[in-house]
């Protein structure tokens, strides 16, 4: 299966980059699956980028399955990976609004084949992102982008982890995160 990790961390020591990405990286390669990466803090991001874009893009068409990493900062990803939807998930490459009526208009998902794992690690705890907060980052990452360009499906949710408290877990905790994410690797190889 082709493999697309988008990694969206400035910080190449930080959890989300050392940890995470690497073991999903790690993983795919002991398991010999084509993989490519997408860097999205390593990639120039000077203007103009249209021959950025047309690669992701490209990379994007190729891949079966996509692991975006992201830590959340201020309710949302990182700047370069909100970039990356803004500018890649594009209307005519990822999706096309439909007219329902002349004021109603749906969005027709063109990606609806690809497989989509998602991993954001948050500063704050669960209970106030969740309670508090109404979990809004992972409603709007869902709702708001992935089922514009992949379709409504509940794997969406269930396949959007989120890691709680990472600056201040013990590194016991952070070792159970990442076998929770080499599990999910191996299941997604099962599935196929």
């Amino acid at each position: 299966m082709k493999n697309l990790i988008i990694i969206g961390h400035p910080d190449m020591n930080s959890f989300c980059y050392n940890g995470i990405f690497k073991t999903v990286k790690n993983e795919l390669n002991t398991e010999n699956q084509e993989t490519k990466t997408i860097d999205l803090y390593r990639d120039s991001f000077t203007r103009p980028r249209a021959n950025l874009i047309k690669n992701y893009q490209d990379l994007i068409s190729w891949c079966e399955r996509i692991y975006f990493i992201s830590p959340v900062w201020w309710f949302r990803l990182t700047p370069r990976m909100e970039i990356f939807f803004d500018e890649v998930f594009t209307q005519g490459f990822a999706y096309k609004f439909v007219n329902i009526t002349k004021l109603y208009a749906y969005p027709k998902p063109f990606l609806k084949d690809k497989k989509v794992r998602t991993y954001v690690t948050h500063g704050a705890p669960a209970l106030p992102v969740i309670t508090l907060y109404l979990n809004s980052v992972k409603l709007r990452l869902v709702m708001g982008v992935y089922t514009f360009v992949f379709g409504w499906r509940f794997s969406l949710f269930s396949k959007t982890r989120q890691f709680w408290s990472v600056p201040f877990v013990s590194d016991n905790k952070r070792s159970k995160y990442l076998n929770s994410i080499k599990k999910d690797i191996k299941n997604d190889l099962k599935e196929g």
